[in-house]
């Protein structure tokens, strides 16, 4: 059995927020797959079990506020006798560009005070699917961009992200790791460009509209005194010195 944890803050006020992507990642897993019971009500949490492929899923979504999300995920551990080998948690990570996902297990909380939370309570060795939602670019903006809605701009990588993390989870669950990020990369292309905390766009290189690189300046005109230099021959010596070396030298 494994479960699945969706991180997010409970209520209509935050449904829409960007720290609730693990909430909609979760929302979308149990949509999508017909094996999945209602949403129940047990340990503090939102809870729908089913099954993934050959795999006994628990999907949970606590509904401790962020910051004590891992009392509920740890209840729901001991009750079924799981360690942290067998739990996946989903959630927003600032630092990775709107859609980017990237995939870990065990490592620092990076901040964010869910993770602190489930590091407390479940120990840190779980796998960690961080979800991007781009970095404002400022620190005083953080709270504000992390605790706003997704914007309707957001929506062209958003959802083709959560639907493909629904049709994919059972790459998940069998521990391909590589070929569920790949599915996902192909699902979002290039649709979150332009998006808030998407990184901005390179500087256009030094070429022209037509693609050619432009010509290079022409070199500095040396002085007068540097031509005459190149450009002199080398004089030969003259004078009864000059025929008394030849007659020594035999030349």
């Amino acid at each position: 059995m494994q479960i699945i944890a969706g991180l997010g803050n409970p209520g209509p006020r935050y449904a829409e927020n960007r720290h609730n992507i693990g909430f909609m990642a979760a929302d979308a897993i149990v949509r999508r797959h017909s094996s999945f019971g209602p949403w129940q009500k047990k340990w503090n949490a939102e809870i729908a079990e089913g099954r993934i492929g050959s795999e006994k899923v628990l999907v949970i979504k606590p509904q401790t506020f962020m910051n004590l999300s891992g009392q509920a995920v740890g209840e729901a551990m001991r009750f079924y006798k799981l360690g942290p080998e067998d739990l996946t948690v989903l959630y927003d990570e600032l630092d990775l560009a709107p859609g980017k996902v990237r995939i870990k297990r065990g490592g620092g909380s990076g901040g964010h005070n869910g993770i602190k939370s489930l590091d407390a309570h479940c120990g840190k060795d779980y796998r960690r699917v961080r979800l991007g939602i781009g970095h404002p670019g400022d620190k005083a903006r953080v709270q504000a961009h992390v605790l706003g809605d997704f914007a309707k701009a957001d929506q062209q990588w958003l959802e083709p992200l959560l639907d493909a993390l629904a049709d994919n989870v059972d790459l998940l669950v069998a521990g391909n790791e590589s070929g569920f990020m790949n599915r996902l990369a192909l699902a979002v292309g290039d649709k979150a460009k332009g998006a808030v905390g998407a990184p901005a766009p390179k500087a256009p290189s030094a070429k022209d509209q037509s693609g050619k690189s432009p010509p290079k300046p022409a070199p500095k005109p040396q002085s007068h005194i540097r031509q005459a230099r190149q450009s002199t021959p080398d004089a030969k010596p003259t004078g009864p010195m000059a025929e008394m070396l030849k007659k020594l030298l035999g030349k």
